[in-house]
This record gives structure tokens, sequence and C-alpha cells, in this order.
């Protein structure tokens, strides 16, 4: 795609099983340095599971992940984890660790790879709120002082720690009123501008998808079916994409873009 550069991660004849359950078989998949590419499908597609597989929290039968033009499965553990560091992680809801408050969640990447003064980790946790928008008051609180959208953000915040080139969300806005989707679309597409950030993106929310993404991919038959712009999704024949991406939510999504 024109204004992107090399491809940041590449699949190739990529297998997920578990048990007698093939989730994926023969998936390709190209994500481009700099682009934020959401990733769709119908329920069972494996979605997450994809996206677990790329960070390590998965290991495929089959087939080879590419970050940063080196095959990670090839890699001693603490090779690997030098690569961890390259990029950052938002599960759904945030998971955070419920007995941390917000600045410990978000310190505990600082912990785990570097070591900083108690001061030093401090200030960049109180950097990281501010980064994703949360007052400085958050920081001494716990999750479950929080909302959804600002669990959220924490979550943001800690997957950010370690400056990554690459950030990783499972479905971000699940669960975000209308008003709050919005919000952290418009936050994810400024932190990808001002960072330079590529962003990997499960979501089922056609607002997303419309708003902020550069490409979508969409995972059908055990693989991806198609990858293009939201324009490309239109005009791709295929009963589930046809489906998506005609109906009525769709239609919603595109009037409001427009």
């Amino acid at each position: 795609m024109a204004g992107y550069g090399s491809n940041i991660i590449s699949i190739r004849g990529l297998k997920n099983q578990f048990g007698t359950q093939v989730v994926h078989e023969r998936l390709d998949l190209d994500v481009h340095r700099g682009e934020v590419l959401g990733i769709v499908g119908g329920s069972g597609t494996g979605k997450s599971v994809l996206l677990r597989t790329i960070v390590g929290l998965n290991r495929q039968r089959a087939g080879s992940i590419e970050v940063f033009g080196t095959d990670l499965t090839k890699l001693s553990d603490d090779e690997r984890r030098e690569y961890e560091t390259r990029w950052g992680v938002l599960f759904q809801d945030g998971a955070l660790f419920s007995s941390l408050t917000v600045a410990q969640n978000i310190q505990v990447p600082l912990k785990e790879h570097l070591n900083l003064s108690p001061a030093l980790m401090d200030e960049i946790a109180a950097l990281k709120l501010g980064l994703v928008g949360l007052p400085p008051d958050a920081g001494p609180k716990y999750p479950s002082e929080l909302s959804g959208g600002m669990r959220k953000r924490a979550g943001l915040a800690r997957a950010l720690a370690l400056d990554p080139e690459i950030v990783f969300l499972d479905e971000p806005t699940a669960g975000l009123d209308p008003i709050g989707a919005a919000a952290f679309d418009n936050l994810i597409l400024s932190l990808k501008k001002s960072l330079g950030l590529t962003v990997f993106m499960v979501t089922h929310d056609l607002d997303s998808l419309q708003a902020i993404c550069d490409r979508i991919a969409v995972l059908s038959d055990k693989r991806v079916i198609v990858v293009g712009t939201m324009e490309e999704m239109l005009r791709f024949n295929h009963p589930w994409v046809r489906e998506y991406f005609h109906g009525p939510r769709a239609r919603a999504a595109l009037d409001a873009k427009t």
C-alpha cells in the first residue's frame, strides 16, 4: 500500500489446532509498518487466537511468523524476550492486575524487562497515564475503582510502557458506549500518528473499522480470505463479507462517516 513501509509482520502457512479442532490452516497475512489493520470474522474464526499466536501466548502447529523480519519461533527464550519489548498488548477490558494500582500495573513490564529506580518508574507511569488521557489521580487507584473506559485506557498505558513499535488490541471498544468508543478510536489514531505505531486490532466494531483502519483482514474458512480497504470490502463477493459490510449496522457506520 502506498505510504507504508515494509511488512512488519509476515505470516505464512499458519496452522492452529486445539485437540481435533483446527482453527487456522494455511493462513497467510502481511501487516504493513505504520498501518492500522483491523481483523474481523465470524464467531469461532480465531481472531483472538491469531493475535495470541503472534505474540507467543499460543504455539502454532505449523507455519512461520516473522516479526521485524525475524522468525520468532527460531529464537532462544532470551532472544525472544528482547523482541517482546518491541510490542505491547491490550487485552479485552484491559486485563489489569486487580491487586495492583494503575501505576503499578503500568510498571509491570518495566520491572520485567528493565532495571530502573522506583522514582524513574513512577515518572514513566505518570507520563503514560497522560499519554492515554487519564488524570494523574488515576495512578494510585485500583482497577475496580475505574470505569470500563478508564480501565481500557489504563491497559493501553501499560501496553505503551516500553515504547513499542507495534500495539496489539483485542476488542478495544467492546462494552463502551458509542461516545466512549469514538473517543478511544480517536486516541488510537492520535497515538498511531504521534508515536509512529503499527496497530493490529481485533474488532467487531464497524465504526472503528470505518474510522481508523487503513486496511481490514477478514478471517473465514480457517484463513484470511481478503485483505483491503473498506471500499474493497464492499466490493468483495463472499456471503459473510456481504452480510457484514452491507448490513444495517454497516450502512449506519458508513453514513456517519459521510
